[in-house]
């Protein structure tokens, strides 16, 4: 009897990078009377994941020096701001706010494929890119 010869899948490789800030917000579309109606603030954490190739000579996805650099404008925006006057914040959850960070990372050769944002050290959200 022959046995057959069983291949290895290909490797799926993610690398994640965590960043912070701080900022405030308030949610204008809570009931009256929510604590989250009123102006408040967070310690941000935000974790951000890419997807992609290891390079046959550096033997990475990307350098994470690159995603630093890729999350750098956006810190920019957010540190130290009143998140509802960001252009596309105006109504700050953890959740929106994880897809406008998904939305504006970008790295040649590699997919996000998440980003987590938490808010305080039990609070958080991830949303992830649609399979396909």
């Amino acid at each position: 009897m022959e046995s057959a010869t069983l291949s290895k899948p290909p490797l799926i490789t993610e690398i994640s990078k965590e960043f912070t800030f701080e900022a405030a917000h308030r949610l204008p579309n809570v009931p009256p009377g929510h604590k989250c109606a009123r102006v408040h603030g967070h310690s941000y954490r935000i974790e951000i994941t890419l997807r992609g190739p290891v390079h046959p000579t550096f033997g990475w996805v990307v350098d994470f020096a690159e995603l630093t650099a890729a999350w750098q404008p956006l810190q920019a925006q957010l540190d130290h701001r009143l998140l509802n006057e960001v252009p596309g914040l105006e109504n700050p959850t953890s959740e929106l706010l994880a897809a406008w960070v998904f939305e504006r990372v970008n790295i040649p050769g590699t997919r996000v494929t998440k980003v987590r944002v938490a808010e305080t050290c039990t609070s958080s959200c991830t949303v992830f890119a649609a399979e396909g």
